[in-house]
């Protein structure tokens, strides 16, 4: 009997700490909805990835200047879209961060990605708690050293708690192409879904092309941000070296609502843009 009553508790007590353990994901796991009322308001925060002196001085040397491209891209696409915003993104760029995140689990089970959710959500919340409440989404960035693979390691954008971990090179010729990555890994954190093949990486036609119905179809000339890339040929695809090579397509811009009943803008009504928009993507 003791030991039957024994067992009991120990089922209970487990019960207890699952409950506990998803109330605290839920808790740190808060989706914020976006209305385009207001200005989404993202915090990048640089990271030292590979502790290298040489990462180290560029992370030091970031400004607000060095994100530009990111605001400049949402504010010529929001106007296209007729996003009433001059400015539907604003980018904040926080202190550097000595914290690498929890390393992402390859193949992981159920309860592994549970456990790094959880971890990972908790990493997020000690890093910002400070001021989390200005911030609509949290972007880390992760430098490495030109050349270091894990330079190329898969980024993530997560809707359930509006965090971005992003993985680039420290190197101005590189910039352009960090900001790329992070511009995809925010719309994740908005709703909008990748549009290019897992295994090939290559762009999905018709919603991963930036001009779907261009003829002839290739070259294309530039990348739908979801999609990814840039497709040359039908077999040869490339990275676009900015954002000024890309646009949102309008399968993306449903998912995020800036597409609805109300038409888009042509491209030649583009150049009466505002001037904060004015940087249109390359044709």
């Amino acid at each position: 009997m003791r030991r039957y009553s024994i067992l009991g508790w120990l089922r209970v007590f487990l019960l207890l700490v699952l409950v506990m353990i998803l109330a605290l994901y839920l808790l740190l796991s808060s989706t914020r909805s976006v209305d385009w009322h207001n200005p989404v308001v993202v915090r990048i925060y640089p990271i030292n990835a590979d502790g290298r002196a040489p990462t180290q001085v560029y992370v030091d040397q970031l400004d607000d200047t060095s994100f530009d491209d990111i605001e400049t891209f949402f504010a010529r696409e929001g106007y296209r879209y007729r996003i009433p915003l001059r400015a539907p993104v604003r980018v904040d760029l926080a202190p550097p961060i000595d914290s690498l995140p929890p390393e992402t689990p390859e193949e992981a089970s159920i309860v592994e990605a549970l456990w790094w959710a959880i971890k990972m959500r908790f990493w997020v919340w000690w890093q910002d708690g400070w001021q989390a409440s200005d911030a609509d989404v949290r972007i880390f960035m992760s430098f490495y050293a030109p050349g270091n693979p894990q330079g190329q390691q898969h980024s993530l954008g997560l809707q359930k708690g509006n965090i971005g971990l992003v993985n680039g090179y420290a190197d101005p010729e590189h910039q352009g192409i960090n900001n790329f990555v992070a511009a995809h890994e925010l719309l994740h954190t908005l709703g909008a879904s990748d549009k290019y093949d897992m295994k090939t990486g290559k762009p999905l036609w018709p919603d991963g092309f930036a001009d779907p119905v261009k003829e002839p179809l290739f070259p294309q000339q530039r990348a739908e941000i979801m999609g990814g890339r840039v497709q040359v040929t039908p077999g040869w695809s490339l990275l676009p070296p900015s954002l000024s090579h890309a646009i949102i397509g309008s399968a993306t811009a449903i998912e995020i609502g800036w597409l609805g009943p109300v038409a888009i803008r042509s491209e030649s009504d583009s150049q009466a843009a505002p001037q904060s928009a004015q940087s249109s993507a390359a044709e």
